[in-house]
């Protein structure tokens, strides 16, 4: 499902323990749907009928995974429903088909070894918890040993650029900012030549996020791609699109516009420890087969996890 961005050194039994079960909290709402729920479909029935899976075609619809993905799965689970008997049986089957969907190939992200510095665009509307996520993932590779440097390409919002340096100067991160209401492009671009000069290893560049709808805004993103490409042919290395949980498919509606404007190239899914339903994540593997990357559970920065389909299924059932 994509490339690992960190070392594996960070890593600890107890801690991988303690995101399972923090992760586990927040796909609460989904699990009922995946296990109580379809337990009790089973109540008085010795066997799958069309009735018991039209009651579980309206299941996943309810928990977020999108009409398209919930009929390509009911499909499949058509096929085998004679040789299932039991609600374990067919929460089996269905956590087989929904892990099988999450470990599809996909388009691969750019490696990012190799490249110095490795720029990272990031992108999302207002109030998905992008500037956060830079943050979050600032702190993350500082603690991997890579020189960071973040760039305040969202011009328009003053707090997200004070928010930012915040995060810049928490985790030891160089910070380029620009005049308020400055021409984010030209933002990005001295961030990116200030990265060179400076020998920086990674450059997060934050970006406005008004309205996904907003046809301007698309523009901004793409001057600010060229801007970065001025300076490094081919950068930025990948774009980063943070999404909300919580907006449930109207996130996938996002996706589908800031791909088709600027080419995402992998998906950060924020607020999974609030009333999401986890379905999303799901249908966002599915629909877009762009990487899922990563997943926030919290707001500690250990709560950014890197995204990892068994772990997840483990969470859901």
């Amino acid at each position: 499902m994509g490339f690992k961005l960190f070392k594996d050194k960070n890593k600890n039994t107890n801690g991988s323990s303690g995101m399972l079960c923090h992760l586990k909290q927040g796909l609460s709402k989904t699990r009922k749907i995946l296990t109580t729920d379809i337990d009790e479909l089973f109540s008085g029935k010795k066997k799958i009928d069309d009735e018991l899976l039209e009651d579980l075609e309206a299941l996943l619809i309810t928990a977020d995974m999108g009409v398209e993905t919930t009929m390509e799965l009911m499909e499949k689970i058509s096929q085998k429903a004679k040789k299932l008997s039991t609600a374990d049986e067919l929460k089996s089957a269905l956590k087989e088909e929904i892990l099988r969907l999450l470990q599809e190939t996909t388009p691969p992200p750019p490696e990012i070894d190799g490249q110095k510095p490795f720029v990272i665009m990031v992108v999302g509307v207002n109030g998905t918890g992008k500037t956060t996520t830079i943050g979050k993932l600032a702190a993350k590779f500082r603690a991997d040993g890579k020189k960071t440097l973040i760039a305040a390409s969202d011009t328009f919002r003053a707090a997200a650029t004070e928010q930012l340096e915040l995060w810049a100067e928490r985790s030891g991160a160089e910070f380029v900012r620009g005049r308020e209401k400055a021409d984010p492009a030209a933002v990005a671009y001295d961030a990116v030549a200030a990265a060179i000069a400076r020998n920086v290893d990674i450059v997060l560049i934050d970006t406005a996020g008004r309205l996904h709808t907003n046809v301007n805004l698309m523009e901004e993103l793409k001057k600010i791609k060229r801007a970065s490409s001025k300076i490094i042919a081919g950068s930025p290395h990948h774009v980063l699109l943070v999404l909300d949980a919580t907006t449930g498919q109207n996130a996938l509606s996002q996706a589908t516009l800031f791909n088709d404007a600027i080419g995402v190239t992998g998906i950060a899914l924020t607020k999974l420890d609030g009333t999401a339903k986890g379905g999303i994540a799901i249908s966002i593997c599915n629909r877009l087969k762009i990487p899922l990357q990563f997943i926030g559970i919290g707001e500690k920065t250990e709560d950014l996890q890197e995204f990892d389909p068994n772990k997840f299924i483990d969470a859901l059932f």
